[in-house]
């Protein structure tokens, strides 16, 4: 048996009783099993003494990272890249059969062709982070080292490498932590490590470097349109989410519409934009991070509230129901008396729609009606988590206050509601 010079990162093929199976080696931590990444992505364990004959089809190659060289190209507008983690940093690890970080800059050499696009003259990595472990300091870390890009001379525009999971908040926190937009800002991402010959890096990023040198001045994501390796599309930071947990299209415009539609040989414009302009971008990454986002659900009690109030957040977002509903009718789960009682004493309760599409209307039904008297603000078609960072921006501005939190939270400051937005 030849399986014990077999290493981590060698193609193989084993043949058992049953079957040959083709795939690559990865470190086991029991000795007599075998542990096998399959071609599909899953991995096997095939117990040493069950296998017949085993091929090396090849050797485990030991690649050496270079730091892609920056050789900029004076017809070419020059763009900054800040990378702070996910699948887009991350690399199959042959010992474990997972991903983990890679070096950075690595995510760069997936695709060289942004060398004729733009050139990168200055790559930024403020923290590395899988983004469920991000929060409000990320954010505001992120939109500091932003703003101060946007705002030198030489750059054209910035992308941002991130992580899926909660990609969307983040877009949502820079979409209000900053002002005055003077330049593109595309945020990025994979579904699939950058190792993987299936990863939706490569055109991501691509696409993601003829949005920063466009004349777009916004926030976006940019992400694959559809499952096809063909067009990305350019979605508007606080009206999209992500509505799939593995597809390379994982990413929708919700309530909206994309705002540009791009490939490796097009650029087209698909609604009204904010243009590139000379002003400077201003930061304005206030928050108060004690908000909370709930969803309402059958016979809840509205005592979780109280939960919320004694540790001192100032803020909820609620996800209702339908077009604004929430439990009213049974004893146990009547949250009129309980809204109404903790609205008056200055805890600050908004509802978004948990239907994800459409809005919210409250006068459809008596139910809706008994719950504006409560003082609760409806946000007619805001995404909750727009609304979770909204509500937490704006209470982080203590002159703020009252009638004035109100009104800031009904005014559409980054496009988060669609005034034009029917009934269907």
């Amino acid at each position: 048996m030849k399986t014990k010079t077999l290493n981590p990162g060698d193609k193989v093929l084993l043949r058992t009783k049953i079957r040959e199976w083709a795939g690559i080696i990865l470190e086991s931590y029991a000795p007599e099993i075998i542990l096998l990444k399959l071609s599909s992505g899953y991995n096997i364990g095939i117990r040493e003494g069950e296998i017949l004959n085993v091929r090396v089809i090849e050797k485990a190659k030991k690649t050496e990272r270079k730091t892609p060289e920056l050789k900029p190209c004076r017809e070419l507008k020059n763009i900054a890249v800040i990378i702070t983690g996910g699948t887009i940093s991350s690399r199959l690890d042959p010992k474990t059969g997972g991903v983990i970080s890679t070096d950075a800059e690595e995510i760069l050499n997936i695709a060289p062709e942004i060398s004729k696009i733009a050139n990168i003259v200055k790559i930024e990595k403020p923290f590395m982070k899988w983004s469920e472990n991000m929060s409000f300091s990320d954010w505001k870390i992120l939109a500091e080292k932003t703003a101060e890009l946007l705002n030198q001379e030489n750059i054209s525009g910035v992308i941002i490498t991130h992580g899926t999971d909660f990609l969307h908040y983040t877009s949502s926190a820079l979409s209000f932590f900053l002002k005055d937009l003077n330049k593109p800002v595309a945020i990025t991402y994979s579904q699939r490590s950058i190792d993987r010959g299936s990863t939706d890096a490569y055109l991501n990023l691509i696409c993601a470097a003829k949005y920063a040198v466009s004349d777009i001045a916004e926030i976006a994501l940019i992400g694959h349109k559809d499952l096809n390796d063909r067009y990305c599309l350019a979605m508007p930071g606080t009206k999209v989410r992500k509505m799939h947990s593995s597809r390379r299209d994982a990413f929708k415009v919700i309530n909206s519409q994309a705002i540009a539609e791009i490939s490796e040989n097009e650029f087209k414009i698909l609604k009204e934009f904010n243009a590139r302009n000379s002003g400077k971008v201003k930061l304005d990454a206030k928050y108060n991070a004690k908000v909370a986002l709930v969803q309402i659900y059958p016979g809840q009690n509205p005592d979780i509230l109280d939960y919320y109030q004694k540790q001192g957040y100032k803020g909820i977002v609620l996800e209702l129901t339908g077009l604004g509903q929430l439990p009213t009718q049974q004893a146990k789960a009547n949250w009129l008396p309980k809204l109404k009682k903790l609205i008056s004493s200055g805890l600050v309760i908004c509802g978004t729609p948990q239907t994800i599409y459409g809005r919210l209307d409250p006068n459809v039904y008596s139910a809706g009606r008994e719950i504006q008297k409560t003082g609760m603000i409806y946000l007619k078609d805001m995404l909750p988590e727009t609304a979770f960072i909204k509500l937490a921006w704006i209470l982080g501005h203590k002159n703020w206050k009252g009638e004035t939190i109100k009104q800031k939270l009904l005014e559409n400051i980054s496009c988060e509601f669609n005034n034009n937005l029917g009934f269907d």
